[in-house]
């Protein structure tokens, strides 16, 4: 795991090695154990190294062909390059090391970008070939790994964080507007844009070819989710789902250094820390924990601690604990946001913290994300667009439930009142429908809007989650494995149908969503009522009450605490004349909104996460 950079001088200037060394020193959070430049007359790459397969000089980068055709600088694991590699020695190549950046390298120079679809990993990577002059980067299928680009007046530029593009005087400071809309409808970004103008993010499962002297060239998609229920028995799903986890867990533990796992007391990350602590004795395993004095609620259930020390001792881990408290969102702020860039999704200063308890102990951690996306994990969710009819105003229910910050009449008034004219108010709602209408399945039946969902979940929220685990775990030199995001794993559970997935899903097509007082109601909470196969299958491994339990997320108890011991914090901050947010953000609307909350009068706990990491946004990087 690593942090990759590169430049491109359309204009045939040489780069200079000083320059990418520049932009590769920023990034070297990601890669303590190395750094690298290769520079050839317009073309320069960067590397910083994270050593965990092969940590010899023979995986050092960037990495350059036998015969010079291909140089690669690469982030990233591919858990199949013993078979790529066999593969590559039958049509005669010879290997100095034994790392997977070596396999890619030679991959590439056989297959070319055809190489790309047999990787089974998550990789950011870029290939330079010189006699083509010509740029390859590649990002893996699901976009667990980032990658950034740049287009600037006479150059490209290229990075894993943006941070590194920053450094070339090319770069000019701006905020994008058009993402700044998505990311105050959403809490996340759903197009390719970021919120520094010009800069964008190379979309998950597509290639990017970069021809010297052409500009502004558009990515290309290799691979995409297709969600598509096939019929199987369910003790036929249930023993091919166990195969196949197994096997997934087992070929991410290949590493020669040592590995962790996060352990939260939920199902999934059980089932793999029970799996890994079968081939590691002492596995290591990491919880973080909340102050719930001052919680009140549904949150009063945050603290996981006690099921994840239990699963601790029943599969005999080395377990370690961080307990956090209101104040430690306050301290890590600054350094949260200047790691994170590129702002997602919800509250994530938690996942900042256990990455650095587990950074200070191995340099390989796996995590149990993507089970939920894969196998509808969410049912409430499901249940806004296809209750009264799956077919009538999908697209625009669901649409509505995705605006998760500001309120739908409050839009047009919620930006600086002199922004309103540059700002086009209907485009978050178009990117969605894009987004949607991408989606696989005939529109016929309830499965086909369920899986649309699906598919929609893992474009977008899941996407938002793995670019955040990947900031701030590499931000503490920390490699983060996804065993749930195994290849032959997620093409399993694409197939897998809905009534495997979901139990009671037929119900919500028949019911009258206003109406509370029924059984409709269950439908709009948290239940158990989802990952029907994976809880079964997942009992072989974890206690039957911890797959029975209630889907909970990874979260602080942060309604409470913006209420109670933050209240000064945020009102120091975004309540003064002098907070940059003000710049874009019409303050009357943004202090009414927050005041709903302190007041107890509604949950805006995302909006005012999202006001302080815009603020702290503009203050690092503008």
């Amino acid at each position: 795991m690593c942090g990759i950079t590169g430049i491109l001088n359309h204009n045939n200037q040489p780069v200079e090695a000083e320059l990418c060394r520049k932009m590769a020193s920023v990034l070297a959070h990601r890669g303590p154990d190395g750094e690298g430049v290769w520079i050839s007359g317009p073309a320069g790459l960067g590397h910083r190294r994270l050593a965990i397969l092969d940590l010899t000089e023979t995986g050092h980068q960037p990495m350059v062909s036998f015969d010079g055709r291909v140089v690669l600088s690469y982030n990233g694991e591919v858990y199949n390059y013993r078979e790529l590699r066999a593969d590559l020695e039958w049509e005669g190549y010879r290997f100095r090391g034994k790392s997977d950046t070596e396999v890619v390298l030679n991959a590439l120079h056989c297959w070319g970008k055809e190489a790309i679809s047999r990787f089974n990993g998550m990789f950011a990577l870029a290939a330079w070939f010189p006699g083509e002059y010509r740029f390859l980067l590649a990002r893996d299928r699901y976009g667990i790994k980032p990658l950034y680009y740049y287009e600037g007046e006479e150059c490209f530029l290229f990075g894993s964080e943006i941070k590194a593009i920053q450094q070339h005087p090319s770069f000019r400071k701006g905020v994008s507007l058009e993402a700044l809309m998505e990311y105050f409808t959403f809490q996340n970004i759903f197009s390719d844009l970021t919120l520094f103008e010009g800069v964008k993010l190379l979309p998950a499962g597509h290639i990017l070819e970069v021809q010297q002297g052409r500009k502004n060239q558009s990515p290309q998609k290799y691979w995409d989710f297709k969600y598509s229920s096939l019929s199987m028995s369910q003790a036929e799903a249930e023993e091919e789902l166990q195969r196949l986890f197994e096997k997934a867990v087992e070929r991410q533990l290949v590493s020669d250094v040592e590995v962790g796992a996060y352990l939260s007391g939920g199902m999934d990350s059980g089932g793999i820390t029970c799996v890994a602590s079968r081939k590691f004795k002492n596995l290591k395993s990491f919880t973080a924990g909340f102050d719930l004095s001052s919680a009140s609620g549904l949150e009063l259930n945050f603290d996981e601690r006690e099921r994840s020390e239990f699963l601790s001792n029943l599969y005999k881990t080395e377990h370690y604990e961080v307990v956090l408290k209101a104040g430690d969102m306050e301290r890590v702020m600054p350094e949260l946001i200047t790691h994170l860039e590129d702002l997602r999704v919800g509250q994530s200063y938690p996942n900042y913290y256990i990455s650095r308890l587990a950074g200070r102990f191995v340099k390989v951690c796996l995590s149990g994300a993507g089970g939920d996306e894969l196998f509808a994990g969410y049912p409430w969710r499901y249940y806004h667009h296809t209750a009264n009819g799956y077919t009538n105003g999908f697209a625009d229910r669901y649409f509505k439930y995705w605006q998760r910050l500001v309120p739908d009449e409050l839009r047009s008034h919620f930006f600086y009142p002199a922004l309103n004219g540059k700002l086009d108010f209907g485009r978050p709602a178009q990117v969605f429908k894009n987004l949607l209408s991408n989606g696989q399945g005939s529109g016929k039946d309830q499965q086909d809007y369920i899986n649309n969902s699906l598919y929609f979940e893992s474009k977008t929220f899941l996407h938002g989650l793995l670019l955040v685990e990947d900031k701030l775990s590499m931000a503490h030199g920390l490699e983060t494995r996804l065993p749930f995001l195994d290849n032959d794993l997620v093409d399993f559970a694409m197939k897998v149908p809905v009534e495997l997935k979901l139990r009671d899903w037929q119900k919500t097509a028949r019911i009258n969503e206003n109406d509370l007082s029924s059984k409709a109601f269950q439908f709009k909470s948290p239940t158990t009522d989802g990952k029907i196969l994976l809880r079964q299958m997942l009992r072989r491994y974890v206690p039957v009450e911890y797959c029975n339990g209630q889907k909970q997320g990874f979260s602080a108890p942060d309604a409470s605490w913006f209420k109670g011991e933050s209240v000064d914090y945020i009102r120091r901050l975004l309540f003064s004349n002098e907070a940059r947010i003000y710049e874009y953000i019409n303050p009357e609307v943004a202090r009414m909104l927050m005041n709903e909350h302190l007041e107890g009068k509604q949950n805006r706990r995302l909006l005012i996460w999202s006001l302080l990491s815009f603020e702290w946004w503009l203050r690092v990087f503008q």
